[in-house]
């Protein structure tokens, strides 16, 4: 079913969250979207898409949008832990600093694609958030950007109400509400091994010792 079919604007709204779980606070676009899908309902003519890393893979999934909610993590020069709004053509320089990831780079690229090929959105809206930790391979979210999700949906949810497409909340007096332990996020977080078993951030007992003395059974080049 064409979702325009049933909206007499012909609106076809995608709210898309980009960004690498594996990542810690570049979870963040992905975990919002989870948490909208989990808490809200929407109109048809609303499409909710996890765009991981896709990259440039992600213009034909945006080239028939009208109007687009993005959910990030950007670094753009603010104190980590601040969330960011920007609209249309302001999008663009907020991925313009250090790039963090392939996929943000991408998401500039996926901007100037669509508008080559033809295709602007008629509203393109980011809400994203200043990271804290990125550097935490196989981390969740930290305190700080997890708390802020909250604001941050309900700047996403508001946003949408203006362009004519509200969400309502599910069922349940507490619905609307980010319920972390339904995310996938609580089944992520129990399942990550230790720091001790991990070794995320290098094992000292081989860091802090000359090649020589390293263990003979473990150098994969020495025969066994």
């Amino acid at each position: 079913m064409n979702p325009r079919g049933d909206d007499p604007a012909g609106r076809l709204v995608k709210v898309l969250g980009v960004g690498n779980l594996l990542w810690a606070d570049e979870g963040f676009g992905i975990r919002c979207v989870e948490a909208l899908d989990q808490a809200w309902e929407f109109p048809p003519e609303v499409e909710l898409l996890d765009g991981g890393t896709l990259g440039l893979a992600l213009i034909p999934l945006l080239q028939d949008a009208t109007h687009v909610l993005l959910f990030d993590a950007v670094d753009c020069g603010r104190e980590p832990g601040t969330l960011v709004v920007a609209r249309d053509d302001d999008v663009p320089r907020y991925m313009n600093r250090d790039k963090m990831s392939l996929h943000q780079a991408g998401m500039n690229d996926v901007l100037a694609s669509l508008e080559m090929l033809g295709h602007k959105p008629s509203a393109f809206t980011l809400v994203g958030v200043q990271p804290v930790e990125l550097a935490d391979y196989g981390g969740s979210l930290t305190p700080g950007v997890r708390a802020l999700m909250p604001q941050a949906l309900e700047l996403g949810l508001a946003e949408l109400a203006a362009w004519g497409v509200a969400g309502r909340p599910r069922g349940g007096a507490e619905s609307g509400a980010v319920v972390f332990d339904a995310l996938t996020l609580g089944r992520y977080e129990s399942g990550r091994p230790s720091d001790e078993i991990a070794y995320r951030k290098g094992d000292e007992r081989f860091l802090t010792l000359p090649s020589a003395a390293k263990p003979a059974g473990d150098d994969p080049e020495k025969p066994r």
